[in-house]
């Protein structure tokens, strides 16, 4: 086929014959036909004008049908995303021209199918080199010609979507002209036009875009103008709009917000529930604003009726679920049911003496997959989820204050003849219980046992719910006497782990692992039952409830510890994980969550792992290697090697650790006999920070099991540790920190000394040559505003440590540190980490005295916090407060300590006589 450029361009009839055939042989279903028509693709692609017999079907050749010429403009779309740079530009004059020309065409799919092709030519950075064609189609929006205006303004709408901050930072300041145009057009007679017009304008509202704050008045006066519109589009974005100004301009909504409370709320109700979703919203946004009480206060009695009703599962979703379908246990998942699962890297943190182990709430958001799961539907946001995620964050405003409202409504629901109704009721409940769980108390001891025998409800979307509600109250339930409450809801939701139905399967296993985690070591005197169930499940479970029960074992094995290490928990549980384990190829992404289950199990058995370790570790490091291998390979032949798949070497690195972990020194001969350290080298240098997060775990967690084989390493891995020493990145910093502390603890201390608190006379110095490339970051992390606990405590018991095995290296710099890292250390439980740091702090003020003076009463406030500290930890506390004692006099030290709260004042006389 000749292709020619020439300078009017025209196609040559054989060669659109050609291409007008190609196009209906691509709308075949046969994949085939569909193989050849890509290969004759890339063929045409050679040539230069191909793209203008492409844009010559979509614009000018009307004689063939709408789908037709619309797939041409898509092919050419696809064109200019691959290739746009290497276009003849006469070429791309003649697109762009043809374009503008058409932009009104009678048919809206040819419309539309333009407007797309104008955004992708524009995502190219043809801003800048398409000067006419912002005015072209500002110009358009005027026709008389509704098709012409309409096409503009879907053109314009998609420019908007895709290129919001380049208008705004564009030098020209097309916006300036762009944001008043698009204003006008609010009261088009057209509803399609006038939706078009908001959508436009909506996308510079989260940006605060100064042109369109200028005219933010008379946009908000354009809005309520057409509140009342017919048209489902406009009122959607007229919802869309108000939701956003919450968070952006309050203060211009507020002189008005009594007229938008009552209209969202009556869109809320919505007969279109697309505009009802969008208006829901509201309330999340308005919730999160510091005026949300005064400015609803009046209100909250007539919204929280609408949004139970919201929280009702409509007709539709019910066929969504299947939920006519109640048992379905034996019907395999469709691989397209399972959503992909992220792994969460391992990071090293002390326990808090609140018992939450990193002081960092988990984000319970109702658009993050864990928290969806636990509000039984379906994973798209719908106006049942929205509505519940509303309730529930003002129930956090409102507190108790709602209950009066509340308490009625769950008395008719809770009890009422109709499932549907009664579901509603009880996800109520489960979303009030964080916000109102005061108020709710008197209530649960009647409402748990009615919730308990719903769990056996013959509806399986009531049994499911009831496992997410319940799960929502475990914190009360494991404070109550275990049979009153735990030991029936236990049982209960056991059977429901084995339940006929797959969605009740999940929602128990997830509300078991919730009440796993409350109840913690209580669960001992079940471990027995409990493992019963779970094992019976492997055998039972479809593929995507599989992937949930490894996480509520892992769940399980976290809260029980040690207490799992009994040879017959081991027998039941082991043989299954370990079949599971040989049936999976290394490449099976079904790997993450065993691992990761496999790492909480090896922690906790301890020695009980032993008998499989070694296949165990061995794979470990397998997966390490081939993904570093494949990595390598990647970045030598981009062409022909895909990048690796870099999870698989970060949950490998992940259950390495829970095998040092557990297995201590028993992991000696297999580390002797691996090649694990030199890998470890490359993976801590990582560009990918979960890689480099679980590395640095995986350093600590070898130091403390078998230091003989890192030892010979330390001079290489001291640097990158350093280097790493980075707050952006918190958990890899924290990791390192740890990593860094457990080290020089190794480095400095006798380990043949029980107690590992003798040093070694001179052996200090070995540590020495690295003090200088730690101490300095760790002293900027410590003094670094808003940074997280976890890492302050880590950071502080590290700089500790490391004063400890060098004071003399350290101590000078102790005035910098010391009074954060009092604070930092006054909270945390008396431990091994927390001794080892402050009798490093002791050496340091031994050698450094004024070093402290000025903080002294950290110091003194931070001494308190022990319970009970080790006689020579506590015979170290007493020199140094009576050494500061006698050195200021008695009746300056009697000024000094009247500073003190009485509580600090009396616990330092009775434990410390000063």
């Amino acid at each position: 086929m000749g292709l020619q450029t020439k300078m009017a361009w025209q196609p040559e009839d054989n060669g659109l014959q050609q291409i007008l055939q190609l196009l209906k042989e691509s709308q075949s279903p046969d994949n085939a036909t569909q193989r050849n028509v890509q290969q004759k693709l890339e063929e045409l692609n050679k040539y230069p004008d191909f793209n203008n017999y492409l844009i010559f079907v979509l614009t000018k050749l009307k004689t063939e049908d709408d789908p037709t010429r619309s797939l041409s403009g898509l092919i050419l779309k696809n064109n200019v995303r691959a290739h746009f740079e290497k276009f003849p530009s006469e070429v791309t004059t003649f697109i762009k021209q043809e374009c503008l020309n058409n932009i009104g065409d009678p048919s809206p799919l040819i419309r539309a199918t333009i407007g797309i092709l104008v955004t992708t030519i524009v995502a190219k950075g043809e801003l800048r080199n398409w000067q006419e064609l912002l005015p072209s189609l500002c110009n358009s929006l005027d026709s008389d010609d509704y098709n012409v205006c309409e096409g503009a303004f879907g053109a314009l709408q998609k420019i908007c979507e895709d290129n919001a901050e380049d208008l705004d930072n564009d030098s020209t300041r097309p916006l300036n002209i762009l944001i008043p145009k698009f204003l006008q057009f609010f009261k088009h007679n057209s509803p399609k036009i006038r939706s078009h017009a908001i959508a436009c304008v909506n996308q510079f509202i989260i940006s605060r875009t100064q042109a369109l704050m200028v005219h933010i008045d008379s946009f908000i006066e354009n809005l309520f103008f057409l509140a009342a519109d017919e048209d489902t589009d406009v009122r959607k974005n007229v919802c869309r709009a108000l939701v956003m100004l919450v968070e952006v301009r309050m203060d211009r909504l507020i002189p008005q917000i009594n007229n938008i409370v009552e209209y969202m709320m009556c869109r809320t109700q919505d007969d279109d529930d697309s505009v009802a979703l969008e208006a829901c919203e509201f309330w999340l946004s308005l919730a999160e604003q510091p005026i949300c009480k005064e400015v609803l206060g009046s209100h909250i009695d007539r919204l929280i009726p609408v949004l139970v009703k919201g929280m009702k599962y409509s007709e539709i979703d019910i066929i969504l679920l299947k939920g006519d379908v109640e048992e379905d246990d034996m019907v395999p998942d469709k691989e397209s049911d399972i959503k992909p699962r992220f792994h969460k890297s391992k990071s090293h943190t002390q326990k808090h003496t609140d018992g939450d182990a990193d002081g960092e709430l988990s984000d319970d958001g109702y658009d993050d997959d864990d928290s969806l799961s636990d509000w039984n539907l379906t994973s798209d946001w719908n106006l049942r989820k929205c509505s519940a995620a509303a309730l529930d964050v003002l129930a956090n405003v409102f507190r108790d204050d709602i209950l009066p409202v509340l308490l009625p409504i769950l008395k008719e629901t809770l009890f009422h003849n109709s499932w549907e109704i009664k579901e509603s009721g009880i996800l109520v409940l489960g979303a009030i219980a964080e916000g109102c769980m005061t108020g709710m108390i008197p209530h649960l001891p009647e409402l748990i046992p009615y919730l308990i025998s719903c769990l056996g409800d013959k509806k399986a979307l009531v049994r499911s719910i009831t496992c997410w509600t319940l799960s929502r109250y475990a914190h009360w339930v494991v404070g109550q006497p275990h049979e009153q409450y735990l030991k029936p809801l236990m049982e209960e939701l056991l059977k429901r782990v084995l339940d006929a139905n797959k969605r009740v399967q999940e929602a128990a296993c997830s509300a078991f692992a919730t009440l796993e985690e409350e109840a913690c070591t209580e669960l001992v005197p079940y471990l027995g039952f409990i493992l019963e169930t779970l094992v019976f499940a492997f055998n039972k479970y479809q593929h995507k409830n599989l992937l949930i029960l490894y996480d509520a074992i892992g769940t399980l094995a976290d809260s029980v510890g040690h207490h799992l290490n009994k040879q017959e928990y081991v027998n039941m549980l082991m043989p299954p994980l370990i079949e599971k384990w040989n049936v999976l190829k290394d490449e099976d992404k079904d790997l993450f969550p065993l691992l990761e289950c496999l790492s909480s199990v090896a922690t906790a058995l301890q020695s009980g792992f032993l008998p499989y370790c070694e296949p165990v570790y061995r794979r470990c490091v397998s997966l390490v290697e081939q993904t570093l291998n494949q990595n390598f390979a990647n970045q030598t032949q981009p062409d022909s090697v895909d990048p690796p798949d870099k999870d698989f070497m970060i949950v490998a690195l992940d259950l390495l650790s829970g095998l040092a972990e557990g297995l201590e020194h028993h992991i000696d001969s297999l580390v002797a006999n691996s090649n694990i350290l030199k890998l470890l080298y490359q993976c801590m240098q990582d560009p990918m920070p979960e890689v480099r997060q679980s590395s640095f775990a995986l350093l600590g967690d070898l130091t403390k099991a078998c230091f003989q084989h890192v030892k010979p390493c330390i001079g290489e891995f001291m640097p990158i540790l350093a280097q790493n020493l980075n707050p952006e990145f918190i958990s890899v910093c924290n990791n390192a920190t740890w990593s860094i502390g457990e080290i020089s603890v190794k480095m400095g201390l006798s380990t043949n000394n029980n107690n590992n608190n003798n040093l070694i006379n001179g052996t200090g110095n070995e540590m020495q040559p690295y003090i200088t490339l730690v101490i300095g970051p760790l002293v900027d992390i410590i003094n670094r505003p808003n940074t997280p606990k976890t890492l302050l405590e880590n950071t502080a018991i590290t700089i500790g440590r490391l004063g400890l095995v060098c004071p003399p290296e350290v101590a000078p710099m102790l005035q910098q540190f010391i009074r954060q890292w009092c604070s930092s250390l006054r909270n945390i439980r008396d431990n091994e980490e927390k001794d080892s740091a402050f009798r490093g702090v002791c050496q340091m003020i031994n050698v450094n005295p004024g070093g402290v003076i000025q903080d002294f009463i950290f110091f003194c406030d931070a001494v308190a916090s022990w319970s009970q500290p080790k006689a020579d930890l506590k015979e170290m506390f007493y020199k140094i407060l009576h050494g500061f004692k006698n050195q200021v006099g008695e009746e300056n030290w009697t000024k000094f300590s009247d500073q003190f709260p009485q509580p600090l004042r009396e616990r330092l006389a009775v434990q410390y006589g000063v």
